[in-house]
């Protein structure tokens, strides 16, 4: 009898031990078995601000009559971009909190700093490259060519206006979207679950990939950072390939980001193919690299005709 007792009990235990997770079990493991959920509301607000708050802020300034914001004063545009300035650290961080590993904070932090600072470069001089649209500049054409800039005396302030243009279009994109992009990618490492139900994009994703694709080409040609862009791309492929060997498959915020940048990539071919025989552009894009970008498309075909 105290035999069966004493058997009963061991087996009670050993059932009651394998319920217990072990200490020893790999923390991002258990991280990655979560069940994930599409962050809806936050892709929403990035999709969101992005088409408002980035691209629609020189449409503002351009549309709106002088007389309501003059040329010496914040136009309409500037607001929308400081707006940018605040709204997208803020969702940055919402997006890693809710990452299912754990990041590193410094990196973070640091992403985070160089993007505001890099991001208010940009607002200064795009602020001024749109008020030299509304005075004739021809962003087709470089500072030294352009009739508005050319006669300018004494000489010297033609190079004031190329050191505004390397802040705007240099120095300000790559502290802006370097630190945006691996913001993107260190969120993306962790989207992976072994859940292969998981590993589906609901209908709202569906629905927010066009616009979310759309505004990724156009940080990519406005911007000129194929380079950096195509880089971050092939990063994500190769770690949905690395993942996959362990036997995890991307989630659908890790779908989501995949697929927004592929489509993007692909109208970049598209409007890279369109604009291949441009000659002007041509010149003012020359290199291996040939990206035309919107603005100068417009200032060169479509302003005479508004």
């Amino acid at each position: 009898m105290d035999a069966a007792i004493r058997k009963r009990q061991t087996a009670s235990s050993i059932q009651t031990s394998s319920r217990i997770p072990s200490r020893n079990g790999s923390r991002e493991e258990d991280l990655l078995l979560k069940k994930p959920k599409f962050h809806l509301d936050l892709w929403f607000c990035f999709t969101l601000q992005n088409w408002v708050l980035d691209f629609g802020r020189p449409i503002v300034m351009i549309s709106l009559p002088l007389s309501w914001f003059p040329l010496n004063k914040p136009s309409a545009g500037d607001y929308f971009h400081m707006a940018y300035n605040v709204l997208t650290p803020f969702l940055l961080l919402k997006l890693v909190e809710r990452s299912s590993r754990a990041l590193p904070r410094s990196a973070v932090y640091l992403c985070i700093i160089t993007l505001v600072m890099g991001a208010s470069i940009h607002l200064v001089g795009d602020s001024i490259n749109h008020r030299l649209i509304l005075s004739g500049y021809q962003l087709h054409l470089s500072v030294r060519e352009n009739p508005i800039i050319k006669n300018l005396q004494p000489a010297s302030l033609i190079d004031s206006f190329e050191l505004l243009y390397y802040y705007d279009e240099h120095l300000g994109h790559t502290m802006w979207y370097v630190p945006f992009f691996l913001i993107f990618f260190l969120y993306f490492s962790g989207c992976f679950t072994q859940n292969r139900e998981e590993s589906r994009m609901p209908l709202s994703a569906w629905l927010l990939l066009g616009p979310s694709a759309a505004y990724y080409w156009y940080l990519v040609t406005e911007g000129q950072i194929f380079i950096l862009f195509i880089f971050t791309f092939f990063a994500m492929a190769a770690t949905v390939m690395h993942q996959k060997r362990k036997g995890f498959f991307a989630d659908s915020n890790g779908l989501f980001l995949l697929y927004s940048f592929s489509v993007a990539l692909a109208m970049v071919a598209v409007w890279v193919g369109w604009l291949w025989n441009d000659p002007v552009l041509r010149e003012k894009y020359p290199g291996v690299i040939y990206i035309p970008e919107p603005w100068s498309f417009y200032t060169l075909h479509l302003r005479a005709q508004h």
